[in-house]
């Protein structure tokens, strides 16, 4: 069994300067350290992010989601920034307002500048 402190989600990027902008500006993540190809960043009291430069890379699924206690709240501030949301008219994850009912939980997805998905959860 792994006996970690924490999991730091790692997410690609190709511009770190672009990805310090969103991560830190927009999401208002907090800045930890940065190197040459990496820079990360602390999510609440334990997790952190950390992204790092690379090549283009495709991705079709969800990197990562942040947990929060009043979604309307996050997407309407993050809209409010530009960011964009993912909407989805059919199937389990129908949204109304950019937040989908997941069972007792909802959720909404963005992407960052590179087109990677992150999410918001609630419940």
């Amino acid at each position: 069994m792994i006996n970690a402190t924490m999991v730091v989600a790692t997410i690609p990027v190709t511009d770190l300067d672009r990805a310090k902008e969103f991560y830190g500006g927009i999401l208002g993540l907090t800045f930890l350290w940065e190197t040459p190809v990496g820079v990360r960043y602390r999510c609440g009291s334990v997790s952190e992010i950390s992204v790092f430069k690379r090549p283009p890379t495709a991705t079709e699924h969800t990197l990562a989601h942040f947990e929060v206690g009043d979604i309307e709240a996050v997407v309407q501030d993050l809209a409010a920034k530009g960011v964009e949301f993912l909407d989805y008219t059919e199937g389990p994850i129908a949204t109304t307002g950019h937040i989908a009912q997941l069972g007792p939980a909802r959720g909404a997805w963005f992407r960052d500048p590179d087109g990677n998905t992150l999410g918001i959860r609630q419940g």
